[in-house]
């Protein structure tokens, strides 16, 4: 069996047609699935699905992309986290990719999620795109090893997942993985211990080689797995339990 540790089930392309995904997790052997918190706003229809299915949870927390919504508190974090099917916080991160300038937000942002996951004791789901060390400066300065977590969508060099494996946080592999000009994220896969990986699909984005450019859904994350078993040239069977052991242990479940 395999865990898709990091997907958006309430977006649109998902949200209408839950029973179908849920079905082809069951199909294609994806027994659980952690759908992702981007905004407080839409906070409710992601608990909604995980108390709606038993074998899916949640996150509670703030993307960096989002520049114009209201600013979390920590307090906020804590008391949304304390349910039994909200497992972690996050997404959160740092992102300069698409906001290049004045993201001391951004920084303020992701400090206080790191605080709430402190404070609730829950692990983070953390996103960093061209800001990889002005986040793991973040997390050292905010003791984010204290709770450990998850770097998702992996896609920086070996330096960056060795200094966050460092910290007790796992790399978690997308669909990106099976792109054929993803070349050094590929040698990454092979190097990243079993026991500190999760594969994820991201999804409805990155749907990974055969079906890129296509909805992604948590189904398809067997690509991923099947990708690296490739790569390190082992039986899919090993990473799909080591992967799924991975997740279980990382979100307490």
């Amino acid at each position: 069996m395999l865990v898709d540790s990091h997907c958006h089930l309430d977006f649109p392309e998902l949200a209408g047609r839950l029973d179908g995904v849920v079905a082809a997790m069951r199909e294609h052997q994806v027994s659980h699935a952690l759908c992702i918190s981007v905004t407080l706003q839409d906070f409710p229809q992601v608990r909604a699905i995980a108390e709606r299915f038993e074998h899916i949870y949640g996150t509670v927390g703030v993307h960096p992309d989002y520049p114009d919504v209201p600013e979390v508190g920590v307090e906020e974090l804590v008391r949304l986290a304390h349910h039994p099917k909200i497992v972690a916080i996050g997404e959160t991160g740092l992102d300069y990719y698409r906001i290049k300038e004045d993201n001391d937000w951004q920084r303020e942002r992701f400090r206080t999620h790191i605080r709430a996951a402190r404070r609730c004791g829950k692990p983070l789901v953390v996103h960093t795109r061209d800001a990889a060390a002005d986040t793991l400066r973040i997390m050292r300065e905010e003791e984010a090893r204290e709770v450990g977590g998850v770097m998702h969508c992996f896609t920086g060099d070996w330096e960056t997942a060795r200094a966050a494996m460092d910290l007790g946080f796992y790399i978690s592999f997308s669909g990106i993985v099976t792109f054929k000009n993803a070349q050094s994220l590929k040698e990454v896969a092979r190097q990243v211990p079993l026991e500190r990986m999760l594969v994820e699909t991201d999804s409805p984005y990155l749907a990974p080689v055969p079906h890129r450019g296509k909805t992604n859904e948590p189904a398809l994350v067997r690509y991923v797995a099947a990708e690296i078993a490739r790569l390190r040239d082992v039986e899919v069977s090993e990473i799909a339990a080591q992967t799924t052991k991975n997740f279980f242990q990382l979100f307490r479940i």
